[in-house]
């Protein structure tokens, strides 16, 4: 079964209004409505589904469900990044284009998250789903969201959208020898479980690219807030009233 879904090399451009009535027609919660104008080519992967943004050469977002199923850890890490397969070879960014740059090759969908498949592991360490990303954020507070996501994710299935943040004026310019690629000035990450039991929540986080060694309190942030930073809408799937309900406020205890 082909899960990829590709437009190359016309760019998908994805624009609505925010706080529109128009409901998603899916029930895949994870995926976000652009309020915006973006380059975007849409890939569908066995673990996590990307909007990768062609200009800046990172994701403009990449989002995923996590689930029970998803924790059992049936392979090893192989941290063999590669170019994506379904971007044509001339325009693939290629792990060499971090060497020598001062940035890890940090994952938006976690390597961790997908062991529970080989194609999902090796699909997970492809180059449209790596942004740069400061080593000690990327090995720190960044990678204990991750683990916190999977921990709440074995009472729960969990959905997740995370990316890069852009200021209009770049704090850190781009690197590459071949491509421009643009070195995220932030990074996002909003949440949301409960739908099963009928509890939703929901939470966001916004990260600097930066080093720091915080608590999550540091970095919380209401879905709404979050929403006004990307220009995303998240959670559209969910009925009006739910979804405005819990993207207005957050409780870290429900977060534990």
């Amino acid at each position: 079964m082909n899960m990829k879904k590709f437009i190359w090399p016309l760019i998908a451009l994805l624009m609505v209004a925010c706080g529109s009535s128009k409901k998603s027609t899916t029930e895949r919660y994870e995926i976000p409505v652009a309020c915006a104008k973006m380059p975007e080519v849409y890939l569908e992967r066995m673990g996590y589904t990307v909007s990768f943004n062609p200009k800046t050469n990172i994701p403009n977002w990449v989002a995923w469900e996590l689930n029970t199923e998803k924790l059992i850890e049936r392979e090893s890490r192989n941290d063999k990044f590669v170019p994506d397969p379904d971007i044509p070879e001339h325009l693939a960014i290629t792990t060499s284009e971090y060497t020598n740059s001062g940035w890890d090759r940090g994952h938006m969908c976690p390597a961790s998250d997908n062991r529970w498949h080989w194609r999902a592991m090796d699909e997970s360490f492809y180059m449209t789903n790596i942004c740069p990303q400061n080593h000690n954020l990327n090995r720190g507070d960044w990678k204990e969201l991750e683990e916190a996501c999977r921990r709440w994710a074995a009472t729960e299935p969990v959905y997740i959208v995370c990316g890069p943040i852009l200021y209009k004026s770049p704090k850190y310019g781009h690197i590459g020898k071949k491509h421009q690629i643009r070195v995220p000035d932030a990074f996002f990450k909003v949440v949301l479980t409960g739908i099963e039991s009928g509890k939703p929540r929901a939470v966001g986080f916004v990260y600097k690219n930066e080093a720091g060694n915080y608590k999550r309190d540091k970095y919380v942030n209401t879905i709404d807030e979050v929403e006004r930073i990307t220009s995303l809408d998240f959670f559209s799937a969910l009925p009006d009233k739910v979804e405005n309900a819990i993207e207005a406020t957050y409780d870290l205890d429900l977060w534990p």
